[in-house]
This record gives structure tokens, C-alpha cells and sequence, in this order.
């Protein structure tokens, strides 16, 4: 199992509270392109780019296995964990686990990657901010060899 992440050190809080059955806040979305995602997984667009707020959301939803490529922002992303538990690596640094409740601050121009575990399905609320600067920069797939690479 993956090295839960820590909250002094990589600037990720858990706001998770106790919670009944509920149906998804949103839906699912649409298939994200395979060009940078591997398995199944699903974007929903919740506020797109504009030069007023500078700022792209979505929610993506991740079945289990499933992530996305290699990539930085330019202008940083925040990413909310809504349901399930995932994946969170730095390029040079082991995985690490994230779930429902976190909140992830990733400076801009970090390689980094996120997706689901192997175990879980995962959702997250996604902002790429200081979109001015760029929105993504997409990189290199996350091989099978990386994505079980985690320390127990």
C-alpha cells in the first residue's frame, strides 16, 4: 500500500467527514482522451477558461486502475478528492496515497501524475489555476512499471 501522504510536507489536508450513501454530486462526463489517460475515466467540464477568473474545473471520475500521463500546469492545479482513494506522485518521488477529503496544492510547472489505485475507483474536483500561463503541458505515459512502483 502506498505511503499516506503528509499534510506538513506536501501542503494536503483531509477535509473528510462522515457520510451516508449519496449519489455523485456530478455527472460523469465524457470519456477523457486516451492520448493522455490509461484506463477508464471520465471528464465533466464545471467552469471553463475565461480570462476573468483565469481558472479551468472539472470533475474526473477514475475507475479503478486508471490515471492520467505524466504532465505539469504552468499556472499549478488544486485537486479535491471526492470519493475513493487514488494515487499522487512528484516526478523523483515514491507514489503516495490520496483520498476522499484531501486537498492537493501542486506548484506550477511540478511533473506529476494522478489517477485511481489499483484497489479503488477515485473522483476528483481538478483546477488548473493562473491559466494565463498555460493550462497543461502533457507528457509521457505512466507505464505499468511506474504505477506499481509504490512502496509498502
Amino acid at each position: 500500500m502506498p505511503k499516506p501522504i503528509q499534510t506538513e510536507q506536501h501542503n494536503i489536508m483531509n477535509t473528510d467527514t462522515p457520510t451516508t450513501n449519496q449519489q455523485p454530486t456530478f455527472p460523469k462526463g465524457d470519456p477523457a482522451p486516451a492520448d493522455y489517460f490509461t484506463g477508464n475515466a471520465w471528464v465533466h467540464p464545471l467552469v471553463p477558461n475565461d480570462a476573468t477568473f483565469n481558472v479551468v474545473v472539472g470533475n474526473v471520475v477514475f475507475e479503478r486502475g486508471a490515471r492520467n500521463n505524466w504532465h505539469f500546469h504552468p499556472g499549478g492545479q488544486i485537486l479535491i478528492v471526492t470519493e475513493g482513494v487514488g494515487y499522487y506522485q512528484e516526478r523523483g518521488k515514491p507514489i503516495e496515497i490520496i483520498k476522499k477529503g484531501d486537498v492537493i496544492r501542486i506548484p506550477p510547472n511540478l511533473e506529476h501524475w494522478h489517477g485511481a489505485s489499483a484497489e479503488s475507483g477515485m473522483t476528483h474536483i481538478a483546477m488548473s489555476t493562473n491559466t494565463q500561463l498555460g493550462v497543461v503541458t502533457w507528457l509521457d505515459r505512466v507505464t505499468d512499471k511506474e504505477y506499481n512502483s509504490y512502496t509498502k
